[in-house]
């Protein structure tokens, strides 16, 4: 018995490989899965029909509603692509910068959590279900998804950070070794 606890304890044996595979493969679906929608919606924002979509959504919220008083629907919507496009490509740089990467990130988590307020500022209790839980299709079952993908955002804010901070240190880690090096010549 003592033998098999030691073998699933230990890193090498196959099913933590396993696990730990398909771990990876989840982190890089579930990053790049997080580009994609923001990326795709962003470009979105640049058509006339999600302006429109978007404009009850937005009217609503004491957070955003007055933007509509000096921008135009377009020209509103056209900001908001252009910030949810450079999101997305900030996480998506993770592979060369976990700093751009939690930048984005840091962003998406700020984005989801305004998009969540909309459930609490735009109606979407569907009243001929009873009210609440009852969402409707739009907005209220179309916004919870963004509940799924706050929590991507924040695991991909966490995981770039942690490496962005570890990076830093290693380099001046490496700065202070070559710093006593030439210290301890003279």
């Amino acid at each position: 018995m003592r033998k098999l606890l030691d073998a699933s304890d230990s890193d090498s044996c196959p099913g933590m490989e396993t696990g730990l595979r398909v771990q990876t493969v989840g982190s890089l679906v579930l990053r790049y899965g997080l580009v994609l929608v923001i990326g795709w919606i962003g470009l979105m924002k640049f058509t006339e029909y999600e302006a429109k979509g978007i404009q009850p959504l937005v009217a609503h919220s004491p957070l955003m509603g007055w933007m509509y008083g000096f921008l135009t629907l377009r020209a509103f919507s056209h900001a908001l692509g252009v910030v949810e496009v450079a999101i997305a490509i900030l996480i998506g740089l993770r592979h060369w910068s976990a700093r751009a990467s939690a930048l984005g990130s840091g962003g998406a988590v700020l984005m989801f959590l305004t998009t969540l307020s909309f459930l609490l500022s735009t109606p979407g209790w569907e009243p001929s279900l009873g009210g609440f839980p009852s969402l409707s299709a739009l907005p209220g079952q179309f916004l919870l998804k963004d509940v799924v993908l706050l929590g991507a955002a924040i695991w991909s804010f966490g995981e770039a950070w942690t490496s962005s901070v570890r990076i830093h240190r290693k380099r001046s880690a490496g700065h202070e070794s070559v710093r006593e090096v030439k210290t301890n010549r003279f």
